[in-house]
């Protein structure tokens, strides 16, 4: 089984939460791997952070590229970073990409970019490629001013598409919020989703220690 990770928005932890994930999985004993599909705000070699810490978190050895097919330098929405490139975003490609991961390994971990509902060309977006994927999603919520909205927005989205939401994390980004665990309680009233964990706000976050806050059982099956 594969998972598709979403957040409510850019800067919410997705990448921290997608290699705790790999991490948890690991542990399992299961062989792991993940994959940016399109990353952007890259260095000059064209890779990408994320895809790197993504790269490092698996424990399967694939080549840089398969991880993160496209790249781009700005860091902007993709499909104005691509467009700025020459470059169409093709999901042929990816697809292409993601079957070879998943035929190397027994899960993969696909984080997307920004929120759910981001362009990629013009005429699709990430929840277009989570469809074609066709696998169940896991809502990275970032806890902050806000998050009520864009978390109940981001999950009727998942349900609109057609997409199975398999759960939800809760990352507290900061410690300055307020009524962090009144808002959790909120979540977990109006989500149908399962919370799977709650990562504390950290100066230094260390995705393998998060790993241990990760309940892999309370996903639920697809």
């Amino acid at each position: 089984m594969s998972y598709f990770i979403t957040g409510t928005d850019t800067g919410v932890g997705k990448t921290l939460i997608s290699c705790a994930l790999l991490h948890a999985f690991a542990a399992q004993g299961q062989r792991v791997v993940g994959m940016k599909p399109v990353a952007v705000g890259c260095d000059d070699d064209g890779h990408n952070q994320d895809a790197r810490q993504l790269q490092a978190a698996s424990n399967v050895l694939v080549c840089y590229g398969q991880i993160n097919p496209y790249s781009f330098l700005d860091p902007i929405a993709p499909h104005i970073a691509a467009r700025n490139s020459g470059v169409n975003i093709d999901f042929a490609r990816i697809l292409t990409s993601y079957h070879e991961l998943a035929s190397q390994a027994d899960i993969v971990i696909i984080e997307g970019t920004g929120g759910f509902r981001v362009p990629l060309n013009n005429n699709q977006d990430i929840a277009d490629l989570a469809l074609q994927l066709n696998l169940p999603v896991i809502l990275v919520v970032g806890m902050r001013l806000g998050c009520l909205n864009h978390a109940l927005l981001t999950a009727s989205a998942i349900e609109t598409c057609g997409l199975k939401c398999a759960g939800w994390v809760a990352n507290v980004l900061s410690t300055d919020m307020l009524a962090v665990q009144d808002n959790i309680v909120a979540l977990q009233q109006r989500l149908t989703a399962p919370l799977i964990g709650v990562i504390p706000s950290q100066s230094q976050p260390d995705a393998r220690l998060m790993a241990l806050q990760i309940k892999l059982e309370l996903l639920e099956e697809i």
